[in-house]
């Protein structure tokens, strides 16, 4: 007699082979470290340091600039330096020497906040806030990108932006947005705001005075891109930072998001109400800014200055937060460790300039894009200046540094081409801005997404890219306005 299979014991067998398929754990794809990116840019620069002609363009000393012009008519060849293995190497901490300015400043400013944050005003502040604005969560966005965008627009505010990235995310992840929505709110309103740059010293002041305009002319048209820009940036943030609040979801970064959360979202549920200490925390917090933007744009302060002041507002909102001085160097000391991944990243970026400079394929680079101008309709010219100047931006962040390069060879360029110097100084400051926060060569944008928990490049572009095709469209349309109008003075 046949053994006869027992059903019940098929069930049990396959239930349990589909517990153990169950249990396996599921391989999930690590992020990739932003740093990897810069990492990989640097190793492709040295190696077109061995394929790219190497040309040098001759450099002028400008007394009314105070800066080394390029002489649009010297474009010579010059013998390859190609990067060694140990010129690679000492590229890194020689790109943290030339970006020591700015690696210090941040470091202060996490310092600063960090020293806040001990007393527990900013983090009680901004709970309040939150609550508050319950039900009407949306406004929070319209208000802060004006705040940031007027900062770029009127006093070149950029990198400072980082330090207010944890304030921002945790707000933002208490209302129920996304950290994309954070990172939005700030660097596509300093985008809009560089792209204005209404009074920028570093951009249009600079590329003003090299191409012989009057300082800050033609300020009305830049209102208007700056207008146009930032209420574009405003309306896209808002309809992603909507989408996510019905369905968070449907945010490519929910899952990193939850993990954020856990740390740096704000309790508004227990809301205490702001002791009398922290109020003056506030207080002395709110004043440093205002002093700030009256320095910049009264006195013409800079880094060094700025520094000061927020050093200054961290000590005295400790003092009177009532932290003794030990506690006061503690927290000084966590916040500077903060910053420390968003400072290695900027120094990053400055070794892929000095890579490229060093290996004399920075001017090859934009003596052919240039050229590729000649011959084109004035129109045609005045698109082609801005994709040139917003390609030429991913090799040089620097937005004087780049009017240094580029704008001594498109002020003479625009003459040939019959448009006016001062068209071709918007191209300049709008493609000086846009891939400020697309691509990854300014460090900015991937230490900013590195502090939002990890959220990857890849994600930031594909949230940024309907954006980024809106801003060009509107960058086309003011260059064939003031095509039109004849913008200038000349």
């Amino acid at each position: 007699m046949e053994n006869e299979k027992n059903p019940n014991v098929d069930e049990k067998l396959n239930a349990a082979e589909e517990t153990n398929v169950k249990e396996k754990p599921k391989k999930t794809l690590k992020a990739i470290n932003p740093m990897l990116f810069l990492v990989v840019i640097l190793l492709l620069v040295a190696v077109l340091s061995y394929v790219l002609p190497a040309g040098s363009y001759d450099r002028v000393y400008d007394e009314a600039t105070e800066r080394d012009l390029v002489d649009p008519d010297s474009y010579h060849s010059v013998d390859r330096n190609p990067t060694t293995v140990f010129g690679l190497l000492m590229s890194v901490t020689l790109g943290m020497q030339n970006a020591a300015y700015i690696i210090f400043f941040l470091l202060i400013i996490g310092g600063m906040f960090a020293i806040l944050n001990g007393t527990g005003a900013i983090n009680t502040g901004m709970a309040n806030v939150v609550r508050a604005m319950k039900g009407k969560e949306l406004l929070m966005i319209p208000v802060c990108m004006i705040v940031f965008g007027c900062g770029s627009a009127f006093c070149a505010n950029f990198e400072e932006f980082l330090a207010f990235v944890p304030l921002v995310l945790a707000c933002c992840l208490s209302m129920g947005f996304d950290s994309l929505t954070a990172v939005g709110i700030i660097f596509c309103a300093a985008a809009s705001g560089y792209a204005g740059a209404i009074t920028n010293a570093f951009t249009t002041g600079v590329a003003q005075g090299i191409a012989g305009l009057p300082l800050f002319s033609g300020t009305g048209l830049r209102v208007a891109v700056f207008i146009v820009l930032l209420t574009v940036s405003i309306c896209y943030v808002m309809w992603h930072a909507h989408k996510v609040k019905k369905n968070p979801e449907s945010s490519s970064t929910y899952e990193i998001d939850r993990k954020t959360a856990e740390n740096v979202a704000l309790d508004t549920e227990n809301v205490q109400k702001l002791t009398g200490r922290q109020k003056l925390v506030l207080v002395v917090f709110i004043l440093g800014i205002a002093f700030t933007v009256w320095g910049i744009v009264k006195k013409g302060f800079y880094i060094d200055e700025l520094a000061a002041i927020f050093l200054a507002i961290g000590i005295i909102g400790g003092l009177v937060g009532g932290l003794k001085p030990s506690e006061i160097c503690d927290h000084f000391e966590k916040g500077c460790a903060n910053m420390l991944f968003p400072c290695i990243m900027i120094g990053l970026a400055n070794a892929v300039v000095l890579l490229l400079t060093e290996a004399n394929i920075m001017d090859p680079i934009i003596h052919f894009l240039s050229g590729l101008l000649n011959g084109t309709s004035s129109t045609v010219a005045a698109g082609g200046m801005f994709v040139v100047q917003d390609l030429f931006n991913v090799l040089v962040p620097s937005g004087s540094g780049q009017a240094a390069i580029t704008m001594p060879i498109m002020a003479p360029l625009a003459d040939m081409l019959g448009l006016t110097r001062q068209t071709a100084v918007l191209a300049f400051q709008m493609g000086d801005a846009f891939t400020n926060v697309m691509a990854p060569t300014g460090g900015e944008i991937l230490a900013a997404l590195a502090m939002c928990g990890g959220v990857s490049f890849k994600k930031w572009a594909k949230y940024l890219l309907p954006l980024f095709v809106i801003w060009w469209i509107v960058a086309f349309i003011f260059l064939a306005i003031a095509v039109h109008i004849g913008y200038g003075p000349f």
